[in-house]
């Protein structure tokens, strides 16, 4: 990149080293563009340049810094792993971002809701043991007069020793711990790794009490079905237990969660994990299925299994059509390694037979397989000697081979944790694999089918579109390297499915009507649990009081209470703890004067009247704000519905929220959500009496010598002008690029002040969304809190980079800088 201030700047991409001959006789291609044509070009290329030079995954090299020159010398080195092994207990390991998200989760997860038994749930290969390492590293310096006593179980000698060797890097510790495993005694116990068959021998359970150890990691929990597991669980008391697992499915079917409070502290999710190239891409084939499902019986939430094994196995021709896709979209079908998934013991030993028949080397595996069945299966798919390995819901090592490189979907899934267990069995990193290719057979569903919404938001991600115009968009919005494509009668199918189970107010009425009868109390939180939906499934149709009403559940006049029954999808964003605790005082309590309130609980309460009503008292014909909430408790259950809405925000905030540092009374928390009204309601602009008229941008509080800024990042032309397409991004954790209205010069009152604010004695406050709307919805703000100016270019706009005075969380530092990063 070379930058000119004659907005001519230029750039050079492509693959050869920058010399004279690789750019002048070399025979690679390299691409020169001009900020004269290109300039928005230019611009994502500046911007990402920028981003990659802070980001911590890179460090500056000094020549003169011996650490640097050996941490070159062994990057250089032909045989790295020559290099004596000591040395590289000098270098620090670097987390990467999805690593420290995970991280933050945990320590919210204990300090925040007093959870000390946490689950992982995390691909294979995505560094489940160094988060751990590193939360046993801060909990050893949070608890420094403390044993820290350790205790690591897996149950193969070969994690053992990778995971020992892990901690024994993090800590920077050549001696840290002992394992037990096999022909090795260790000589302490304080800092044990250790196999679960020595770990329930008599003579380590004899010799160690329940609550010795204060912190206990197991690893690949899934595991915990086993008799010798079971046994660990409900023996060992420890401070902490961290449970780590590639699926919550335990190998019995059942959840590994209930061990956990029936909950997972954190995972992550299937894109970052391969655009961190921890998982291979996918190229997913929908193939359409010579079988309609459309008259199958469906029970207790799924497809009869019987009928649908009739259907399978009757002929031939469905698995004919198998091969023929094999074919058509696989690579060399004698060269495949695949898991194919069917619907029961007889479809799967029916595919093998037919595979076998047609010279496609097959076997079939079942939950009732032994170990050696499934140990030889693993190794002759691996050797070549077969091409495939057939199964029943069987997710468990036996079929976790890391070369498979195809996976069947034989029958329809019916849960979406379930596709991406099965999808993740081919996900594995492996030499000379370059993707997994996932062929899904795909017939006209039953009305009652509601899978593939789901199966395509995992595949694709948080995108901002709905999954029916992502399909119609042919999927531009993928993890990278990833592909779909859809059959034309399959996606016929795919869209008629996903327009049968779109939710709409009849379909959630009758779901409503059938949770409702016989039941006393009626909760939104559990009625979406129980129908295996979000609450903005509900919220935004309209407010669950108003749907029991519909039923008769309850008395509900919607004419009386419409506005606040529709204020219900503004709550769904607050994670204040403070907030939320005051919000539900208020409404629980008999009565209150907002006279007796401090100012800090008089602006919260000011913030909460303008979410559910968004205009002024006298414009809404409240005499004061005991009137309003007076008018909101009239409706018992509303009020009900809105604490329940909040009691589910709170017990799932996953950061520690932090006041601002402002010379004036601010209830606004560190990284916490907050709709435009509500901002403006905290900082007064929004009064009891009068709404501010501001509606986007930048506003300047005068008598609180305080700039405000609001941020949308990822900005569309509909919904903004040419002149307001500003380039805003987060550059690292701490640095934000602010581009100032097009207007805005640098010797201008206003330039001035954002350069000189400190001098002036005025703050700068940030705001900050990815998007304007998300399917439907108006996004709240991130309060990145206060910043200082750090440098400018430019004049009319001005390019500001703002130094935060409190670095941004990963989860927020994700979405800032997303649109800036191209690869």
């Amino acid at each position: 990149m070379f930058y000119r201030n004659t907005e001519f700047s230029t750039a050079y991409i492509g693959s050869s080293n920058l010399s004279n001959a690789a750019l002048t006789s070399g025979l690679e291609w390299n691409l020169k563009i001009s900020e004269y044509t290109s300039k928005d070009i230019i611009k994502k290329f500046s911007a990402t340049f920028e981003s990659y030079w802070h980001d911590n995954e890179f460090s500056t090299f000094n020549k003169d810094d011996e650490s640097d020159r050996e941490k070159l010398k062994i990057s250089l080195s032909a045989n790295k792993n020559n290099i004596q092994r000591d040395k590289e207990f000098n270098f620090d390991i670097i987390l990467f971002s999805h690593q420290i998200e995970i991280l933050d989760k945990l320590q919210a997860e204990r300090e925040i809701h007093n959870r000390y038994r946490n689950l992982i749930v995390a691909a294979t290969g995505t560094g489940k043991t160094v988060i751990s390492a590193f939360d046993y590293k801060r909990f050893v310096k949070n608890n420094p007069k403390s044993a820290n006593r350790l205790l690591f179980v897996a149950h193969r000698k070969e994690i053992l020793e990778q995971s020992i060797d892990c901690y024994r890097k993090v800590l920077k510790d050549r001696n840290f711990g002992d394992k037990w495993v096999g022909e090795y005694v260790p000589t302490q116990k304080e800092h044990l790794f250790v196999s679960i068959q020595m770990y329930n021998s008599k003579e380590f359970t004899e010799n160690v009490r329940e609550d010795y150890y204060d912190y206990v990691v197991i690893d690949e929990f899934h595991h915990s079905s086993a008799p010798s597991y079971r046994k660990l669980l409900e023996y060992v008391k420890p401070k902490i237990l961290l449970g780590m697992t590639a699926t919550p499915e335990r190998m019995d079917g059942k959840d590994v969660t209930e061990y956990f409070d029936n909950r997972i502290a954190a995972e992550i999710r299937l894109g970052e994990a391969i655009n961190r190239k921890m998982l291979c891409p996918f190229n997913y084939f929908a193939v359409t299925d010579t079988e309609t499902l459309k008259g199958i019986k469906w029970r207790r939430g799924g497809y009869d299994v019987t009928e649908l094994e009739k259907i399978y196995t009757k002929d031939n021709q469905r698995a004919e059509l198998v091969v023929r896709s094999l074919e058509k979209y696989a690579k060399d079908i004698q060269q495949v390694k695949g898991l194919g998934f069917c619907v029961s013991q007889l479809h799967a030993q029916f595919m093998s037979k037919f595979f076998n028949s047609v010279g496609i080397p097959s076997i079939y595996l079942t939950s009732e397989s032994d170990d050696n069945q499934r140990d030889n299966a693993k190794s002759n798919l691996e050797n070549g000697a077969i091409n495939f390995i057939f199964v029943v819901d069987l997710y468990n090592e036996g079929v976790d081979i890391p070369s498979v490189d195809t996976v069947l979907f034989l029958r329809p899934t019916e849960s979406i944790t379930v596709f991406l267990q099965q999808l993740g069995r081919g996900l594995r990193l492996e030499e000379g694999k370059d993707c997994l290719t996932v062929l899904d057979f795909v017939g006209q569903a039953n009305k009652s089918y509601d899978v593939y919404e789901k199966k395509f938001r995992a595949l694709t991600g948080n995108t901002g579109n709905s999954i029916y115009k992502e399909i119609l968009n042919e999927f531009p919005n993928l993890p990278k390297g990833c592909f779909i494509q859809l059959e034309r009668v399959a996606k016929e199918h795919i869209l008629e499915s996903i327009k049968n189970v779109i939710l709409n107010k009849r379909s959630i009425t009758n779901k409503v009507r059938d949770y409702a009868a016989g039941r006393k109390h009626l909760n939104v939180v559990e009625f979406c649990k129980e129908y295996n939906m979000e609450l903005k499934d509900v919220y935004k149709l309209n407010s669950f009081s108003y749907f029991c009403g519909q039923v008769g559940a309850i008395n509900f006049d919607s004419d009386i209470y419409s506005k606040e029954s529709k204020a219900m999808q503004r709550l769904l964003h607050i994670d204040s703890m403070e907030w939320i605790e005051f919000i539900v005082k208020i409404l629980k309590s008999d009565s209150f004067s907002y006279q007796d309130l401090d100012q800090n609980e008089k602006l919260m309460l000011n913030m909460f009247y303008y979410t559910i009503w968004q205009d002024s008292l006298n414009v809404m014909n409240f005499a004061s704000f005991e009137d309003s909430i007076a008018k909101l408790k009239q409706c018992d259950f509303l009020c009900k519905e809105i604490i329940s809405v909040l009691g589910y925000n709170k017990d799932n905030i996953d950061f520690k929220e932090q006041s601002l540092d402002l010379d004036y009374p601010c209830p606004l928390k560190l990284h916490c959500q907050y709709s435009m009204a509500e901002i403006l309601a905290a900082l007064e602009e929004n009064e009891p009496e009068k709404k501010s008229s501001f509606r986007e941008g930048v506003l300047y509080l005068k008598d609180k010598k305080t700039d405000i800024f609001f941020i949308t990042l990822n900005k569309s032309e509909k919904d903004y002008s040419e002149t307001t397409m500003y380039d805003d991004y987060a550059i690292d954790d701490g640095y934000f690029h602010w581009q100032s209205q097009s207007g805005t010069t640098d010797t201008s009152l206003t330039g001035q002040r954002y350069i000189n604010h400190e001098s002036m004695g005025s703050k700068v406050l940030l705001f900050v969304r990815e998007r304007k709307t998300i399917n439907g919805f108006t996004q709240p703000y991130y309060c990145l809190g206060t910043a200082k100016f750090s440098t400018y270019k430019g004049s009319k706009p001005m390019n500001i980079v703002w130094k935060l005075d409190n670095k941004m969380p990963e989860f927020i530092k994700k979405k800032a800088s997303s649109n800036v990063m191209v690869g």
